[in-house]
């Protein structure tokens, strides 16, 4: 089955008695038994709940997992995944990472017994410098967010597979639609499905994808034990922003090849970082592990004023944290999703007061564009951006 297909229905279509077209909410703490020692498959809806069996079937399918474990929030999946591990357990992980992961290794993780290695995982060599007896896995993002660095994923699940340890990618940035991590070696995907994969910025929500069986038995008992599931009418949403995924990730990436082209012919523009750039440093391996390039750009300006300008003065795009949906947003990193990440570690990495963050949408993209130049030259150019 094609995955346009699984992304609008699933494996299979889930219609009920009464024929309804879209998959009913199910918004039910409990469910009763037909009787002794009978059920219905579902019994509270922090074990299971009808709705979120529609959703965690799909992105399994769409993974191509076996198990697909949906959790309030991408933080609370990771949060969940973190406990399948003991005190004294090294984990090696991309420097470059979202600073609310970066935050819950630093502060919760550590505090609890577990040891880190941050390197730049582009460079295969450097992983393997740091794997010792203890290390139990290799904890990825690609692209990475901010500074847009990929990793070689097979490189690193046979570096992972010689030293008995588990790889776990981060695919937020581009989706199954574009990347499939377990086909590539890793054990466990994560997902913040609050971006891409919902699309509308109307609702929180993650996702583990696994694929061996043992390990998912394991976190289904973590999740129902820490109880963070995902709430049925939130399973509602992101299974319907999934059905439009295909549609919403061609137009977002097509616009965002034009603007990272545009954005490096902008004199106050001195560094654009889009993977899709042939002259990204990582553009290779990303053509031979993705089968397209995401949304994501960041990029770098001539001074801390003039990124100050530019989101004080943006009218189409929006001046807000997240990314992945419909509408292009602007991030200023070191002030929001990097800010608890110390200064020091922020500087090293590039995420400097001249780093901005676009999350590019599915709007026209000579509006995006003329948005953008007013912003950059502190003038407008086109009336159009005048919203």
């Amino acid at each position: 089955m094609d995955f346009s297909t699984i992304c609008v229905h699933g494996k299979k279509k889930h219609i009920d008695a009464t024929g309804a077209v879209i998959e009913p909410i199910y918004q039910s703490a409990t469910f009763a038994h037909p009787g002794v020692g009978e059920s219905t498959g579902y019994d509270y809806s922090r074990l299971q709940n009808p709705t979120r069996f529609i959703i965690e079937e799909k992105l399994a399918a769409m993974e191509e997992g076996i198990d697909c474990i949906a959790f309030s929030t991408g933080m609370a999946a990771i949060s969940c995944l973190m406990e399948l591990f003991c005190p004294g357990d090294h984990f090696i992980v991309s420097d470059d990472l979202y600073g609310g992961t970066s935050r819950l290794f630093d502060f919760i993780s550590k505090k609890n017994g577990l040891r880190f290695d941050c390197v730049n995982t582009s460079f295969i060599e450097e992983i393997a410098k740091c794997i010792c007896s203890n290390t139990k896995a290799i904890f990825i993002e690609t692209p990475t967010n901010p500074m847009m660095q990929v990793t070689d994923i097979r490189a690193v699940s046979e570096l992972a597979k010689k030293h008995n340890c588990l790889l776990i990618v981060d695919n937020t940035f581009l989706t199954p639609y574009f990347q499939k991590p377990l086909l590539l070696g890793a054990d466990i995907v994560v997902h913040s499905g609050t971006k891409f994969l919902c699309g509308h910025n109307d609702t929180l929500c993650g996702f583990l994808v696994i694929r061996d069986a043992e390990i998912s038995e394991k976190i289904r008992f973590l999740s129902k034990t820490i109880g963070a599931c995902l709430a049925p009418f939130d399973c509602f949403l992101v299974n319907r922003g999934i059905k439009t995924l295909p549609l919403r990730m061609k137009t977002q990436e097509k616009n965002a090849l034009e603007l990272a082209k545009w954005l490096e012919t902008k004199e106050k523009v001195k560094k654009v970082y889009y993977v899709g750039l042939p002259n990204h440093p990582d553009y290779e391996i990303s053509c031979q592990q993705a089968s397209g390039f995401g949304s994501m750009i960041s990029f770098e300006v001539d001074s801390e004023r003039t990124a100050r300008q530019i989101l004080s003065r943006v009218r189409l795009i929006l001046f807000a944290e997240s990314l992945g949906g419909v509408e292009t947003l602007i991030t200023y990193p070191t002030m929001q999703t990097h800010a608890d990440v110390p200064l020091e570690q922020r500087l090293k990495k590039g995420i400097n007061d001249r780093l901005l963050r676009l999350s590019v949408g599915v709007e026209d993209l000579e509006d995006l564009q003329a948005d953008l130049q007013q912003a950059l030259e502190g003038e407008s150019i086109d009336e159009r951006v005048s919203i």
